[in-house]
């Protein structure tokens, strides 16, 4: 017989029990070892690197960001050995940062002279990353270095501009951190200079024929402009008048204290009269718009504060001589009745 084809039969199998276990909670239960080396990773590679070399280095980022602004220097109480620093000075920040930045010893320099040599050093206070503070300071200092003090104030005294660097380094602590970081506090300023004294002028000028009791013959009142944020206390101030390179005597002013500003005080002087009449009657002086006007030369002699001689401050006067133009023909016409005239002897073009 034909053997007769059977009808194909699928089969379906069914299954009862309980599910098995998917996703984070089955696969964490296996394998719950290899999560806790990896967090034991994390605490022991990971935090360390954070607060080590993360959190420093942000730290002095941000010190870096920082704004360091002088509003002024005050410099008194001047001897030869020490005198009396005030800074006033202000620090802005982004605020993003708490942390506090201990008290340091920082020096100042002058930025544009390589050797970097410090003529001064200051005990800044301790300080916060708030995104404004006032900081000053005011401190006895000891001159250590005559030297570099006195290329300062020569600097100062002839430039229209200096830059000057004060760096110290610290320690900073951030909030919810125990750990202190190092940092260095660097900061290069551009301070306003005295621009050789450009403005300086003498008038209201007058001359005696007989010297007073100190040997003066010459009275006037000087203008002298301090562009600077520096202030400084000199005392009694000398220097050389020269006349076409001649020295034809010492001029005196005292009990300077040249602030920011126009500084205005008395001027003496005990001059050399022949020099002087001498030159009033050259063809450039004795008529024209240059008639009783002579050009003096004033280079620094001395400066000496309650006794003291300051060498600091008469080198670097020394350093830089200052031109000024002196009416002298009004006061001698004034005095005698009558201006100097045009010599006869005179050979000038």
């Amino acid at each position: 017989m034909a053997e007769v084809d059977k009808p194909a039969v699928s089969q379906t199998e069914n299954f009862s029990g309980k599910p098995r276990r998917r996703g984070c909670l089955g696969h964490c239960a296996r394998f719950w070892w290899a999560y806790l080396i990896a967090l034991a990773v994390i605490v022991v590679v990971v935090v360390p690197c954070v607060i080590l070399v993360a959190v420093p280095k942000l730290a002095q980022q941000k010190v870096d960001e920082a704004q360091f602004e002088v509003d002024s220097i005050v410099v008194t109480n001047t001897k030869t050995q020490n005198l009396t620093m005030a800074i006033n000075s202000v620090i802005r920040t982004d605020g993003s940062v708490h942390a506090t930045i201990d008290a340091f010893q920082g020096v100042m320099y002058l930025e544009d002279i390589p050797s970097h040599t410090p003529f001064a050093t200051l005990d800044f206070p301790q300080t916060t990353a708030d995104a404004f503070q006032t900081v000053n300071v005011s401190q006895f200092l000891p001159i250590t270095d005559v030297k570099a003090l006195t290329v300062f104030n020569t600097w100062l005294l002839a430039n229209e501009s200096l830059r000057v660097t004060v760096s110290g380094d610290t320690h900073v602590h951030v909030r919810g951190i125990s750990r202190a970081y190092p940092i260095t506090f660097k900061k290069t300023l551009t301070l306003s200079g005295l621009n050789a004294l450009n403005g300086l002028v003498v008038n209201q000028s007058s001359i005696s024929l007989k010297p007073d009791a100190q040997g003066d013959n010459f009275f006037a009142t000087v203008y002298v402009p301090n562009a600077s944020p520096v202030t400084f206390e000199l005392g009694n101030v000398s220097f050389h008048n020269y006349l076409f390179g001649q020295d034809i005597g010492t001029v005196y002013i005292d009990n300077v204290i040249l602030k920011s500003g126009m500084n205005v005080y008395p001027l003496r002087a005990n001059i050399s009269q022949t020099p002087v009449v001498n030159a009033l009657g050259q063809k450039d002086f004795c008529q024209g718009p240059n008639q009783g006007i002579l050009p003096f030369v004033l280079s620094g002699k001395s400066v000496v504060n309650h006794g003291q001689s300051l060498p600091y401050f008469a080198d670097a006067l020394a350093a830089v001589n200052k031109s000024v133009s002196i009416d002298i023909g009004t006061p001698i016409k004034k005095l005698l009745g009558q201006s100097i005239p045009c010599s006869k002897n005179d050979t000038s073009s």
